[in-house]
């Protein structure tokens, strides 16, 4: 397909996929001319996820150009290169080492295996210093109960992931996640709601006064 034809397969302005061509985010084509060149499915599914990096995850050029490198990399493992799509690199400070060893220790009662350099483990225990930095600690008993809960659902949508091509299984683990992550989140408020109003309505229930009964 020409210029024009990848611009409309991929919703990608021609101006836009120009900048990507020159800034090395998109391969080049296959020159037919000294000013053509032609292009395949690769072209569009890339222009999709850096798209999808830019608009839906909102990364920055340089993150979107690492995690493509980590893409395009043979040596890199698939289960690599999509956690690396997933948690681009940021500057973020390590966490506290108290938070650290709790996160090791939930890792190892679930008996996950997570790579020792793992961001989301950085990640999680970042998270759980700030609630103990604002007098709001999550005890092991509720990280279980979020471990057992998110393992399903993880494995759910890493069951989806397509196998027959790197780059359709990097470009639907990055949209699906960034795309379903807000659909857990509402359904998880959602649920909250209704289950604080059934136990408010509990409440005022047992703690009802009986009526006085009509008078005349």
């Amino acid at each position: 397909m020409q210029m024009a034809e990848l611009s409309g397969a991929s919703g990608v302005p021609v101006a836009t996929v120009k900048f990507y061509l020159r800034d090395g985010l998109l391969p080049p084509g296959e020159p037919t001319s000294a000013t053509r060149a032609a292009y395949d499915e690769s072209h569009v599914r890339r222009l999709r996820l850096i798209r999808a990096l830019a608009d839906v995850a909102g990364l920055r050029l340089d993150q979107i150009r690492h995690v493509l490198a980590v893409v395009d990399d043979e040596s890199t493992s698939c289960a690599e290169a999509l956690g690396t799509a997933l948690m681009p690199r940021t500057a973020d400070a390590g966490p506290d080492p108290e938070a650290r060893r709790r996160v090791d220790r939930l890792i190892r009662r679930w008996r996950w295996r997570v790579g020792p350099d793992s961001r989301n483990r950085d990640s999680l225990a970042r998270a759980l210093s700030v609630l103990d930095s604002l007098e709001h600690p999550m005890p092991d008993e509720m990280l279980d109960r979020y471990a057992e809960a998110m393992h399903q659902v993880a494995d759910a949508e890493v069951s989806s992931v397509p196998t027959d091509n790197r780059d359709r299984a990097v470009l639907h683990a990055v949209v699906g996640t960034l795309l379903v992550e807000p659909v857990l989140a509402s359904i998880r408020r959602l649920a909250q709601e209704e289950i604080s109003r059934r136990r408010l309505t509990g409440r005022l229930r047992k703690g009802r006064r009986p009526r006085r009964p009509a008078r005349g």
